[in-house]
């Protein structure tokens, strides 16, 4: 078995396997190392909603065939009303999404290592040259890319990334059929992936529903472990004991059954990036915060990322004298921030606002969006502070005032 390779990469998620796609089809020796077995991939690691948009896929050419529904909108609710905009979406089944990119990496070279556990960077002169796996195996390699999400063995121990336990948002979803797709008082949400902004369903964070066919969806939420959680949360209750309250209380899913063997778990970071990279080594995926405040572009982000970091390789590598150093590999930080997340850090602020509101300002926030044009909010997600601004009221003064005093108290203002 071959244990030097131009570039190791562990974890074979969206963000690791979309590297490992980009830098075979530019003939590098590449190699994938995946804590899962093969046979059950991915069974722990299907953490995602899987919603997408059809640019994603088109920039990536990720075929139909891994799509569950296409669908035409974008439903927001707050607990008394909503707001519908149209806008063209697809709901992936991530398992096969995740496996075709593995096969299609493969096809191009790239080698994969499954019930492979990444534990600690093999360390020379102070830089990183391997990976050390299962306990003593090792593999080497001129770059090395950890995207192995919030876990982040490498870039832990390398002191790439910080990730606060205040910053931790956790996810449960479960696909259900027998659902009330389109009851009375609600929304349609026929083709639609649904949002939902309710304290009283996930206290600091949002639930959703995934349209994807007939009467089948993907039901769940997440929250974020911090001070707002902690004021509207429940002393009592898990996030398992939320979901089940939702769907014990709302009537589109009082006929609906779980299907066996669909539940979902994950968790990523909300929070500003730290650094990407360091001599001979990058972070990628959801090992470095990279969600939306609104529509959340997981897999987009962690796949543009994985991509860009393939693009910063590939500078190097290219020529043959050329070092991976963290000055050779910068390009990776310009890209970025440049094409992943731009103005993370006023998105970041619009997503602490919007989480700290009260249910009774969500429902306000639905009448102005249906007042406003569309472009506000897509503004206002891009982290445009006049379109944020926009969706401001004078009685929101105490909650800025509340958001404020929070940034302080931590030692920093987004």
């Amino acid at each position: 078995m071959n244990n030097r390779y131009d570039v190791v990469i562990a974890g074979a998620g969206p963000a690791g396997g979309q590297c490992a796609r980009d830098l075979a089809a530019r003939g590098y020796d590449v190699v994938v190392l995946e804590t899962e077995s093969e046979d059950e991939f991915p069974r722990q690691s299907n953490k995602s909603t899987a919603g997408t948009f059809p640019s994603m896929m088109s920039s990536f050419g990720i075929p139909d065939d891994v799509v569950m529904q296409y669908t035409d909108s974008v439903v927001l609710e707050s607990p008394t009303n909503h707001y519908v905009r149209e806008q063209p979406g697809a709901v992936l089944e991530f398992a096969d999404f995740k496996r075709f990119l593995v096969e299609d990496s493969r096809a191009d070279g790239a080698e994969y290592r499954f019930d492979a556990r990444v534990t600690a960077p093999i360390m020379e002169n102070g830089e990183i040259i391997g990976v050390r796996y299962n306990g003593d195996e090792e593999v080497y390699g001129e770059i090395i890319i950890d995207a192995t999400g919030p876990a982040a063995p490498l870039a832990k121990k390398l002191g790439v990334v910080d990730l606060k336990r205040e910053n931790h948002a956790i996810g449960i979803e479960y696909e259900f059929e027998g659902i009330d797709i389109d009851r009375p008082g609600f929304a349609d949400l026929h083709d639609a992936m649904m949002l939902r902004l309710d304290h009283e369903i996930a206290p600091g964070g949002y639930s959703w529903v995934f349209h994807t066919g007939e009467d089948t969806a993907k039901v769940g939420l997440c929250y974020i472990q911090n001070g707002s959680h902690e004021q509207y949360a429940r002393d009592d209750f898990s996030i398992d004991d939320y979901l089940t309250h939702w769907l014990d209380t709302d009537p589109r899913f009082r006929d609906a059954e779980r299907l066996e063997g669909k539940q979902h778990r994950g968790s990523a970071h909300i929070q500003p990036p730290g650094k990407l990279h360091t001599d001979r080594f990058m972070a990628i995926g959801d090992t470095v915060p990279t969600v939306d405040p609104l529509w959340g572009e997981g897999i987009n982000k962690c796949m543009q990322s994985g991509r860009m970091a393939a693009a910063a390789a590939d500078t190097c590598l290219k020529h043959g004298d050329l070092e991976p150093t963290a000055e050779n590999l910068e390009v990776y930080d310009t890209l970025w921030h440049r094409d992943v997340a731009p103005n993370q850090r006023k998105r970041l602020l619009m997503t602490q606002l919007l989480y700290l509101a009260p249910n009774e300002r969500y429902d306000q926030l639905m009448a102005d969006l249906r007042r406003l044009d569309d472009d506000t909010l897509t503004k206002a997600n891009r982290g445009n502070i006049p379109a944020i601004a926009k969706l401001l009221e004078p009685r929101d003064i105490p909650l800025l005032a509340t958001f404020a005093k929070e940034r302080l108290s931590l030692g920093s203002f987004l």
